[in-house]
C-alpha cells in the first residue's frame, strides 16, 4: 500500500449486535462503506474489515463488520482508523481541490519569497485550516484563495499572502 488515506474512524458501539458509529472522512461514504467493501485499518492488526451492514441513523453512519457480532467486539475497534491506498484515489477533476496527503509536507513561503515553514496538518472545521510548522512554532492559515494564492504540489511548495499579524502573532 502506498500512503494510506483516512476515510473514517470507528467510534463508539451502537446497540448490542456489533454496530459501530463512524466518523466519516470521505466525500463518498456510500461507495467507501458499501456492503461487501473490504477496508484496511490503522492499526493494521485490527483489519482488514468487511462491511456487512451500513445505515444512517440520526445523521450518523452506522456500520457492522463481518465477525464483529457483539458490543464487546465493537468496543475493541473503537478509535481504529479506516484507510484506503492513496494510489487508488483518482485525482480530482477540480484544479483547486486537494487531498490532505498532497499538502502535508509542502514548504510554505510568502508571496515575497520568505520561508515560513511546512504544512504539518490540515484541520477540517467550519473552515479548512493549514497547520504550518516553522521556526517560530505553529500557525493556522485559513485555506482560502485570498490567503493561499498558489499551491504547487509538483514543485513542493505553497505560497501564502498573509494579512498583517498572521505571522508575527500580533
Amino acid at each position: 500500500m502506498s500512503e494510506p488515506l483516512v476515510v473514517g474512524r470507528i467510534g463508539r458501539p451502537h446497540g448490542i449486535r456489533g454496530e459501530v458509529t463512524i466518523d466519516v472522512r470521505t466525500d463518498d461514504p456510500g461507495g467507501r462503506f458499501a456492503v461487501g467493501a473490504r477496508i484496511a485499518t490503522d492499526p493494521v492488526s485490527a483489519g482488514p474489515l468487511t462491511v456487512e451492514r451500513a445505515r444512517w441513523h440520526s445523521g450518523r453512519l452506522l456500520l457492522r463488520f463481518s465477525g464483529v457480532d457483539d458490543r464487546d467486539a465493537a468496543e475493541d475497534l473503537r478509535g481504529t482508523w479506516l484507510v484506503v491506498d492513496s494510489g487508488d484515489i483518482p485525482p480530482s477533476a477540480h484544479p483547486d481541490e486537494y487531498h490532505d496527503q498532497q499538502l502535508i509536507g509542502l514548504a510554505v513561503v510568502t508571496a515575497g519569497g520568505a520561508a515560513v515553514g511546512e504544512v504539518a496538518d490540515i484541520l477540517h472545521h467550519g473552515q479548512d485550516l493549514l497547520v504550518v510548522r516553522g521556526p517560530e512554532g505553529e500557525i493556522l492559515v485559513p485555506f482560502v484563495a485570498a490567503l493561499v494564492p498558489e499551491v504547487d504540489v509538483p514543485g513542493g511548495r505553497l505560497v501564502i499572502d498573509p494579512p498583517p499579524g498572521l505571522l508575527d502573532g500580533s
